[in-house]
């Protein structure tokens, strides 16, 4: 039986992770009608959808989606594709709930674990589900490493370093997410994949330690049910290795370095690594996709990292802070 055709709109649709949500809407066979962003700059929605109503006023887009609401079910949104500023995706998941929408919201779902209370209480008063893009757990690597964790852990936990370099210009310093209030910093805006795929691979967390942050990087130690590791998060390309900066160089590309080491071994994750988001919207249309629950472990996992006092360099901190002599000691 052939899929009954869904209407979506999207919130942020100039945001940079925009055209992998516009993709999967289009591959799963749907039609986006409506689309909102403060920037006008949104020329790549012809090369997905050629009859979008854009707006650049919440109240207009408001409106016109109380408009299709009332004029029935074929005509009304289905589906609000929620890819605005982390600050925001609250109050846009309301909006959805509002006029009788299923949101799917990019990660994270909301800054604060309390806000996830909230969101409970409205899916029950609305009869909807939030739902959220946790794409790594999609992936046939991640998948197989989960798989052969549960089946071999003999309570020896795992060491691991996470290793995530992606360099960014001054820009991101001066939009949205260089703004903590808005972003949850580094953790949250650029570590929460890592972060959920780590918690739900290797248990909840034990224990906690930030050993260094600015508004570039931050680093630590945590132990999980069945992993210790230890964490590095920069958007500095001066802490790339040479070997990547030369690459870079000879390229002119600005890519991003991730490595995972279990036990000193790589996992090789970065093939495929952003195609995922059409399994993940085919998941929800078939009621199957991650939601709250699956959300709120790695939520209040970068919650606390970003309460965290930094206590210094440790024995236990990551390689990449304790060869930059210039950490040594360094607190904040």
């Amino acid at each position: 039986m052939q899929n009954i055709q869904k209407n979506f709109a999207f919130i942020g649709v100039a945001g940079y992770i925009a055209p992998r949500h516009l993709k999967a809407i289009k591959e799963t066979g749907n039609k986006l009608i409506a689309a909102l962003d403060t920037a006008d700059s949104v020329g790549i929605l012809d090369r997905y959808f050629d009859d979008v109503h854009f707006f650049s006023e919440f109240e207009r887009f408001d409106r016109h989606a109380e408009k299709l609401k009332r004029l029935g079910h074929e005509k009304r949104i289905h589906y609000v594709s929620i890819c605005s500023p982390n600050y925001l995706h609250d109050a846009h998941i309301r909006f959805a709930f509002r006029i009788g929408a299923t949101p799917i919201c990019e990660k994270p779902l909301v800054l604060n674990s309390w806000n996830l209370d909230q969101l409970e209480e409205l899916e029950k008063e609305y009869g909807q589900k939030v739902y959220t893009v946790l794409q790594l757990r999609l992936h046939p690597s991640i998948i197989a490493l989960k798989n052969k964790i549960d089946n071999e852990f003999n309570e020896i936990k795992y060491n691991i370093d996470l290793t995530y370099i992606t360099p960014r210009g001054r820009w991101y310093f001066t939009s949205w997410k260089g703004h903590l209030e808005k972003s949850g910093g580094i953790a949250t805006n650029i570590g929460i994949h890592f972060f959920d795929m780590l918690v739900w691979i290797f248990g909840k967390p034990v224990n906690l330690e930030v050993h260094y942050k600015d508004n570039k990087k931050m680093s630590g130690y945590l132990e999980l049910e069945k992993a210790k590791v230890k964490w590095f998060l920069s958007l500095d390309k001066d802490d790339l290795p040479e070997q990547n900066k030369k690459q870079n160089q000879e390229n002119k590309q600005n890519k991003a370095f991730r490595s995972i080491k279990i036990n000193n071994e790589e996992v090789q994750f970065s093939q495929g690594f952003t195609d995922l988001h059409t399994k993940v919207y085919q998941n929800i249309l078939q009621g199957q996709g991650f939601g709250i629950k699956e959300s709120r472990p790695s939520i209040e996992l970068v919650y606390n990292i970003r309460k965290a006092v930094p206590i210094g360099v440790k024995p236990n901190s990551h390689k990449f802070l304790l060869k930059n002599i210039n950490f040594k000691g360094a607190i904040d």
